[in-house]
């Protein structure tokens, strides 16, 4: 995607990678859109950040789906991106079904359903625009499983070959498909995870993505330099040796 002159809405920008984000394209010159479930956060962001727009959105219930694009879409005509960053990473026990069957399908509600809807409620008009993208959110785990999170990993996994599979089927359209694959970093996504030694800084983070994206806007997906060891693990045949260290340690991670 180009680095500005856009019209952007990312659903879970109240905080994290999300609002990180959201703050850098903004100050590149683009019409940001913030979306989350928590009104107040909406509220505090738009007034600590003149010109950006926010709208109301729950990317687990298709119902909320469907009216913030409709209400995204009568506001700003203009939207050619759509950046799918809103999700949960919950730690389950599979020795203990009674507890990790809940906790499996509400990430898979959030991390793969939320995304594939949100697609679906803007897919009609992102085609009518001569520019526009997709940017789907997968993660480093994507490639190299943290044990504490099966579903988790699962879902971006998911997402990563969505995101393949999309690009595929839209090459015949004005959309493009870019995915963003971060490793860990510093946010409140797990309890404990601000403050993880291992995760990267967000400002690190963000800086690193604006200016992967400036350098190529046409880039199919986004890797920090962080995330390439479990990216590649294994076409590298170091796939065991990734699994092996990324479970050593502390076992937060995105």
């Amino acid at each position: 995607m180009k680095i500005t002159g856009n019209t952007i809405f990312i659903p879970g920008s109240t905080s994290g990678i999300g609002l990180g984000l959201a703050l850098a394209l903004h100050a590149r010159g683009n019409t940001v859109v913030v979306g989350g479930r928590r009104t107040a956060e909406l509220e505090r962001i738009t007034a600590d950040h003149p010109g950006l727009g926010a709208v109301a959105i729950d990317i687990a219930d298709p119902d909320s789906i469907r009216a913030a694009a409709a209400q995204v879409l009568a506001q700003y005509p203009d939207l050619n991106v759509i950046v799918a960053m809103a999700g949960i990473m919950r730690t389950e026990d599979w020795h203990q079904p009674d507890t990790f069957l809940a906790t499996a399908e509400s990430t898979i509600e959030t991390n793969l359903l939320g995304p594939i809807r949100l697609i679906g409620a803007f897919i009609e008009h992102l085609r009518t625009r001569p520019d526009s993208t997709i940017v789907t959110v997968s993660s480093g785990l994507a490639f190299a499983p943290l044990r504490v999170t099966p579903s988790y990993n699962a879902s971006k996994a998911a997402i990563h070959m969505l995101s393949e599979s999309l690009r595929l089927q839209l090459a015949d359209t004005s959309v493009k498909v870019t995915e963003l694959v971060p490793p860990s970093v510093r946010t409140e996504l797990m309890p404990g995870h601000d403050t993880n030694p291992a995760g990267m800084a967000l400002d690190a983070f963000i800086d690193e993505v604006i200016d992967q994206l400036e350098a190529n806007p046409d880039a199919h997906e986004i890797l920090v330099e962080q995330v390439k060891f479990l990216r590649f693990g294994e076409a590298c045949g170091d796939y065991d040796t990734v699994v092996e260290i990324l479970n050593a340690g502390d076992p937060h991670g995105k």
